[in-house]
């Protein structure tokens, strides 16, 4: 989606839109010659092009979900970019190395742009784990709960670390403190473009008007 949605309030409510209207949908007041109670603020898009985005660990839908969006009802796909933005990632046939078909995709930076000496030791590192015997689909098949695109990726960010002297990830940790966060702020941002592409508008309740209505159930 190239549209930007910005998010405003009015009427204690944050509405959510592609652009700030003449009027304000709950009330119908014009905003002419009026401040808003709050500026519109632009919301930033999960997603990006994976292939300019080097020395990544990018998650995108799976080959035969390529027109679903993050809405967590279906598999997701992994992969690990070069230098160059060349998406390596293991599938039934083996390592593939696409050089095209993750332009939306959720990136999540493995290297400082500072770190000079990994970089420029990224790719051999990559091929090299990428050749190995282990994804060879004739030495040992591809598995979907076991031997799969995120063992793939999450063993070669684990030898990384090794080189570096620093301990290994387990995949809950990985889960839980890098993709499960970027994944759900995606499956949000998804459903929000979606509803507004509906409905012009997606409106709640700001979160001062559910303070204070908290506030005052409390008092009373």
């Amino acid at each position: 989606m190239d549209k930007s949605v910005v998010r405003f309030s009015h009427c204690n409510k944050d509405i959510f839109c592609f652009f700030v209207p003449e009027e304000c949908p709950e009330c119908g007041l014009s905003f002419s010659g009026r401040r808003l109670e709050e500026a519109p603020v632009s919301i930033p898009d999960p997603f990006c092009n994976g292939h300019t985005s080097p020395c990544s660990f990018l998650v995108a839908p799976t080959d035969e979900n390529k027109l679903r969006d993050f809405d967590g009802g279906f598999d997701l796909h992994t992969g690990i970019t070069n230098t160059k933005g060349v998406v390596f990632n293991y599938t039934k046939v083996g390592v593939r190395r696409d050089y095209q078909g993750w332009e939306r995709c959720i990136s999540i930076p493995l290297v400082q742009p500072d770190m000079y000496n990994l970089i420029d030791q990224w790719d051999q590192y990559l091929e090299k784990f990428s050749t190995a015997q282990m994804w060879d689909p004739v030495w040992q098949s591809f598995n979907e709960e076991t031997h799969n695109c995120y063992n793939y990726t999450l063993m070669f960010i684990n030898c990384v670390l090794a080189t570096q002297g620093k301990r290994a990830l387990s995949k809950d940790e990985f889960t839980k403190s890098f993709v499960l966060p970027r994944i759900k702020r995606a499956s949000k941002y998804t459903t929000l473009c979606r509803e507004i592409s509906q409905n012009h508008f997606y409106i709640v309740d700001s979160p001062q008007k559910k303070t204070s209505e908290t506030d005052a159930d409390c008092k009373t």
